[in-house]
């Protein structure tokens, strides 16, 4: 009769076995870093707006390139509300007409701020919401902004309201995506679509008419721009910002 394993035996073949699973899923697994792009992902167009590590493709409105108050914090592009010196919103280099743009954000206790698309950068502008429309980031718990209609997270600022609330606490994660495709507009948070409209349109202008920016001549008027992630004086976060561009 042949010796049975003793417990010892046993227990280096279930370690070995987790050894090798762990190597596995380190190896097949590199979509679950941060900040990077899978391969289908680089196959399908996508591209990172942020490397995770320095401001590069970032500026400041009207100002230099990268920002003294956007530092990096743990992979992710943080408002350093402590400093006082080159404030102001970041924007993209570059800007971007028919895309698909998908980031990551949270937000501190109480916070606002807001991913700005279609910014025209121009001195006669002194601020970005000046020419370009707002998906909103807030904290809807605490911020006295929750309590406006259509100024809650995930709203087309002073436009639209959400469909669905799906945000989550302060201090969480939340998903964003939002779609340019010939001024055809679509808000997602968290996985569901909560805003929907067209720009350019008659409908359009008479919203624009009917809001705050009624007053603002070049407001939602320019068909491109610079996406921007808006300085509101509150501590927020933005990671894994990539960008697919549409025909």
């Amino acid at each position: 009769m042949a010796n049975s394993p003793s417990v010892n035996q046993i227990n280096m073949k279930i370690i070995n076995a987790l050894a090798i699973t762990m190597l596995f899923c380190a190896i097949a697994l590199p979509s679950m870093s941060q900040n990077s792009l899978t391969e289908k992902e680089k196959t399908d167009g996508w591209k990172l707006l942020f490397d995770g590590k320095t401001t590069t493709g970032w500026k400041t409105f009207n100002g230099p390139k990268g920002s003294k108050s956007w530092k990096i914090d743990d992979g992710a592009l943080m408002l350093d509300k402590t400093v006082t010196e080159g404030r102001g919103d970041l924007i993209t280099e570059n800007e971007y007409e028919n895309y698909e743009l998908s980031l990551d954000w949270k937000i501190a206790a109480c916070g606002n701020s807001g991913v700005i698309f279609n910014v025209v950068e121009d001195k006669k502008y002194n601020a970005t919401y000046l020419t370009g429309p707002e998906m909103q980031v807030l904290d809807n718990a605490c911020h006295p902004d929750a309590k406006i209609i259509k100024h809650r997270a995930g709203d087309l600022y002073d436009l639209i309201s959400v469909s669905k609330e799906t945000v989550k606490p302060a201090g969480e994660w939340n998903h964003a995506q939002l779609i340019s495709n010939h001024g055809k507009m679509e808000f997602w948070l968290n996985g569901t679509k909560t805003v929907v409209f067209t720009m350019h349109t008659p409908e359009w202008d008479k919203m624009v008419a009917g809001s705050k920016f009624k007053e603002m001549a070049a407001f939602g008027k320019a068909t491109k721009g610079h996406i921007a992630l808006q300085d509101h004086g509150n501590q927020v976060w933005y990671k894994n910002i990539k960008i697919k561009e549409l025909k």
